[in-house]
């Protein structure tokens, strides 16, 4: 099989300089990369920056802003069996990208933002024969709804819950979600372990 996974941040530029981000390290895209190939399949890795060195065999397609992991995953999708979405991608953007770098005049700035590409939600619609698994990051007590709210929306067969405390640690604790709305599994331990243990589920209940 060959299987599309995005991995790490997005940025936003605001200036040539300046942008909007998150902490994303990477390292649970990286590591599910290791699982699928060791597991003797075919990886593609979408990454946005991260000081990640690549696995070795897979192939890797480095991208910057939401935009172009948007534009990058269009284009694999379609010689993919399956995709895994661990990419913490910006939901927004600065509306303008101003040229060379801000200075600083001694009053207020106000930026206007607008929503990003939904690269997840693009997938899904084209998935067809495809097996879509996604992450979602929460962080209240709504979790779980917000979760499976973003599984249905964005026609995924499986959705990854996580916390904030993954964000930059070599360890994580992750739930599964299926189309049931259930939670059908949950994994803890190094981003490694989690991966091999989110590959299998994916390989036993997904893969056909």
């Amino acid at each position: 099989m060959r299987i599309l996974i995005t991995a790490g941040p997005t940025r936003e530029y605001l200036d040539d300089v300046r942008y909007l981000s998150n902490a994303s390290s990477g390292r649970m895209g990286y590591a599910i990369v290791d699982a699928v190939q060791a597991a003797g399949h075919e990886a593609v890795l979408v990454s946005g920056p991260v000081a990640l060195t690549p696995p070795v065999g897979c192939e890797v397609h480095d991208v910057e802003t939401t935009e172009e992991l948007h534009d990058v995953c269009n284009q694999l999708f379609v010689r993919c069996d399956g995709v895994i979405a661990t990419a913490a991608v910006c939901d927004y953007r600065p509306r303008e990208r101003f040229s060379g770098k801000l200075a600083k005049t001694g009053v207020s700035l106000e930026l206007e933002l607008v929503e990003t590409a939904d690269v997840l939600a693009d997938l899904g619609l084209q998935k067809g024969h495809r097996w879509v698994v996604g992450f979602a990051l929460e962080s209240d007590e709504f979790a779980h709804v917000n979760a499976l709210r973003k599984l249905k929306h964005k026609n995924c067969d499986a959705i990854v819950l996580n916390r904030p405390t993954a964000i930059g640690s070599p360890t994580n604790q992750i739930e599964i979600i299926d189309q049931s709305g259930l939670n059908v599994a949950a994994f803890s331990g190094t981003k490694t372990d989690v991966a091999r243990e989110l590959w299998q589920w994916i390989a036993d209940n997904l893969v056909h």
